[in-house]
């Protein structure tokens, strides 16, 4: 039997704290272990510096992932900083969950959405809208508990899309 694992993406925001409280009820009522994770804005390895060893994660940016307790208890967690691999393009956040998700086959991703339309979506693009279209397992999207009601089936606050079996869609 293989075991549950649920990542839980954050970026610290309250939107992220809204769907830590689904993830942490999910991962409980599954008997999964939540793997929460945030992906660094720091590069771990710069591109074009030579280093002698492997740099650790700082002190501080792991101090900071490991605060955030799933509220109720109950659920067994692992902490997991994630860094890009070194390349000169941008740290892209998506690509990096992605990754980490296909190599645990983590059973779903749990991600808050920040409720942006038009122009400010547009702009600053949507973490949670990217993972939703290039994820190979199923995504979970939490709405901030204050954001208006969504026009779609469901509650309105969680959405979940189930990955094509061709993996991309």
């Amino acid at each position: 039997m293989n075991a549950r694992t649920l990542l839980f993406a954050t970026d610290y925001t309250e939107a992220s704290q809204d769907a830590l409280k689904y993830a942490a009820s999910l991962a409980r009522d599954l008997g999964a272990t939540l793997v929460i994770a945030h992906v660094s804005d720091h590069e771990l390895l710069p591109v074009g510096e030579a280093v002698a060893e492997v740099p650790q994660a700082s002190r501080e940016e792991l101090a900071e992932l490991e605060q955030i307790k799933p509220p109720g208890g109950g659920v067994a967690c692992e902490y997991k900083l994630l860094f890009a691999e070194p390349t000169c393009q941008n740290i892209d956040p998506v690509e990096e969950l992605i990754r980490f998700a296909d190599r645990r086959k983590v059973e779903a991703i749990v991600v808050g959405t920040h409720g942006r339309t038009g122009l400010s979506r547009a702009f600053y693009g949507s973490v949670a809208e990217q993972l939703v279209r290039r994820a190979h397992c199923p995504v979970i999207t939490v709405r901030p508990a204050a954001a208006p009601p969504a026009q779609e089936q469901g509650d309105g606050n969680v959405s979940v899309r189930q990955a094509s079996k061709g993996g991309r869609s």
